[in-house]
């Protein structure tokens, strides 16, 4: 049986959400979600997070920039599935659009190019258009664009 979420004081809550947020960056919508789930009002919430983003404990510019750099240069994922995952934030464009600065085209190049040096590495297809094939659909599942992915291929060969 699940136990009930315990109901904080508007003061508690603060001090939780602060720590929420310390620990990780985070977007207005995450916080409050939590906040709602500490058995908080609307008008106590929206205080909250006012509190919050004056203290500049939540900035969802620096939540995007961070989001992406991690994404990108940890996960390898490419730029479509990054806006993807970032457009359900719910941020607003110019977020976006700061976030997705911090790609340096010429590092998304050798990343891409990286990708499918240790794809090849692995693929044991011997038809190199099914092996072309499988190294692209696996990029495409990464988040890169087709048409990147098809031109660095045949830069490569």
């Amino acid at each position: 049986m699940d136990k009930p979420n315990k109901v904080f004081s508007p003061k508690e809550a603060k001090l939780k959400a602060a720590s929420y947020c310390a620990y990780q960056e985070r977007t207005q919508q995450q916080v409050r979600d939590k906040l709602y789930s500490y058995g908080l009002w609307e008008e106590a919430v929206e205080e909250i997070l006012t509190a919050l983003i004056l203290d500049n404990f939540i900035n969802e510019e620096r939540f995007a920039k961070s989001f992406v750099s991690g994404k990108f240069r940890i996960k390898k994922w490419g730029r479509r599935k990054i806006l993807m995952r970032l457009k359900q934030f719910h941020l607003s464009p110019y977020c976006v659009k700061k976030g997705m600065e911090e790609i340096d085209p010429e590092e998304y190049q050798q990343t891409l190019e990286g990708l499918i040096v240790k794809k090849v590495a692995v693929t044991t297809e011997t038809d190199i258009f099914k092996r072309n094939g499988k190294i692209a659909r696996y990029l495409v599942g990464k988040g890169y664009e087709e048409g990147l992915i098809w031109e660095t291929i045949k830069s490569m060969k």
